[in-house]
C-alpha cells in the first residue's frame, strides 16, 4: 500500500465529505477510494470514519489521524516545492475558479503572458458567478469580489476593483440625470443579486469616507454581470459595476457616467485557496501573477486612461496573506 497516496486519499475524502466527490478530483474510480480507505483502516487497525448512505463523520481516532495527514501532506509538498523553484520552472495542472466576467474581460486576454512565463502549468478555469466549494469540487485556488467571510479559507488581497454609476443615453433623455444621492429617489435601478445571496447588492456610495446607501425601485434584477449590463443598455435604469465591465461601453457611449463626485464603495479582489492546502508552488506564482496582472490595469482605476499590457516583473509591495 501506497501510504502517501493514501493519505492524500483519506484527507480529499474528509475535506469532500463524500466518497463519490473525493474520486471525481483525484480522478479515480470511486472502487479505488473506498478500496484505499479500507486498506488503510486494516493497516492502521482502527476506524478512521463512520459511514452512513447519507454522510460521513470521523471517529476520534480519524480526526487524530487526519490532522497528522495534513501535517505530513504540507511537508512533503513543502520539500518538494523548494527543490522545485531552486531547479525547476513550477508544472503541473492547476484549477482556478472565477467570476465569469472578470475571467473573459481580463485574466483570459492576458493568459498568454503567464504561459510565455510558465509553460509546464497546464490550467483548468472555472468561469461562473456561482458559489465553489474549493475542497469538495478540488479547486487549487479562487479568485473572489467583494468581502470574504469564509474562516476556512486564506486570502490575499490583489486589488481593488473602481465601480461607476451609469446609464444608457436613453434612459437619461427620458428620466434626467441624477446629479445628487438625492435625485435617485425618483430613479429606476437594474438590480443584481448575488449567486449566493437573497437580497440584492445594495447601491452604496463613499461619502466623506462614510458609506451611504441609496434606495430605488427597480423592474428587473438579475444575477449574470453580462445580462446587468446590457439591461443597462437597453434602457431599464441605472446600474452600479464595476469600471472593466463598462469601460468598452463607456468609450462607445452606448452607456453615460453620472454622478462622477459620488464613488461608489469599489470592490475588493482577493486571491483565496484552503488554509488545510499547502501553499504549492504553482499556486504561488499564479498569486503572483495575478497580482501583477492587476497592477498593470489602470483602466480599473480611471476611465481616462487606456489599458495596459502585464508588466514583466512588478515592484509593487508585498501584500501579506491574511487569514479571512
Amino acid at each position: 500500500m501506497d501510504r502517501i497516496q493514501a493519505m492524500e486519499v483519506f484527507t480529499r475524502v474528509v475535506d469532500a465529505n463524500s466518497f463519490t466527490r473525493a474520486a471525481e478530483t483525484l480522478g479515480m474510480p470511486r472502487a479505488s477510494v473506498t478500496t484505499i480507505i479500507q486498506n488503510l483502516e486494516a493497516y492502521l487497525g482502527v476506524r478512521l470514519m463512520h459511514r452512513t448512505t447519507r454522510r460521513l463523520s470521523l471517529t476520534p481516532d480519524g480526526a487524530a489521524y487526519y490532522e497528522h495527514c495534513i501535517k505530513i501532506i504540507g511537508e512533503i509538498a513543502e520539500a518538494d516545492a523548494s527543490f522545485q523553484a531552486g531547479n525547476r520552472k513550477p508544472s503541473g495542472a492547476l484549477r482556478v475558479h472565477m467570476p465569469s466576467a472578470l475571467g473573459r474581460r481580463i485574466v483570459i486576454p492576458a493568459l498568454s503572458t503567464f504561459h510565455q512565463r510558465y509553460p509546464d502549468i497546464t490550467l483548468d478555469l472555472g468561469l461562473s458567478d456561482r458559489p465553489v466549494d474549493p475542497i469538495e469540487e478540488g479547486v487549487d485556488c479562487m479568485l473572489r469580489v467583494g468581502p470574504l467571510e469564509d474562516s476556512s479559507m486564506v486570502a490575499r488581497r490583489i486589488g481593488m476593483l473602481k465601480r461607476v454609476t451609469c446609464a444608457s443615453p436613453g434612459y437619461l433623455a427620458k428620466h434626467g440625470e441624477p446629479k445628487t444621492i438625492e435625485d435617485l429617489a425618483s430613479h429606476q435601478a437594474v438590480n443584481f443579486r448575488a449567486a449566493h445571496g437573497g437580497r440584492p447588492v445594495p447601491w452604496v456610495f463613499l461619502i466623506d469616507g462614510k458609506p451611504v446607501e441609496a434606495k430605488m425601485d427597480s423592474l428587473v434584477t438579475v444575477n449574470d454581470s453580462d445580462a446587468y449590463v446590457t439591461c443597462a443598455i437597453e434602457g431599464f435604469g441605472l446600474i452600479q459595476p464595476t469600471l472593466f465591465m463598462v469601460l468598452p461601453h463607456l468609450l462607445d457611449g452606448s452607456l453615460k457616467e453620472v454622478m462622477a463626485g459620488f464613488n461608489p464603495k469599489p470592490k475588493p479582489i482577493s486571491i483565496v485557496y484552503p488554509h488545510n492546502r499547502h501553499l504549492s508552488a504553482k499556486v504561488r506564482v499564479f498569486a503572483e501573477w495575478i497580482g501583477e496582472l492587476f497592477d498593470s490595469m489602470p483602466a480599473l482605476e480611471d476611465v481616462s486612461r487606456p489599458q495596459a499590457p502585464v508588466a514583466a516583473k512588478s515592484t509593487r509591495p508585498r501584500r501579506d496573506a491574511l487569514a479571512v
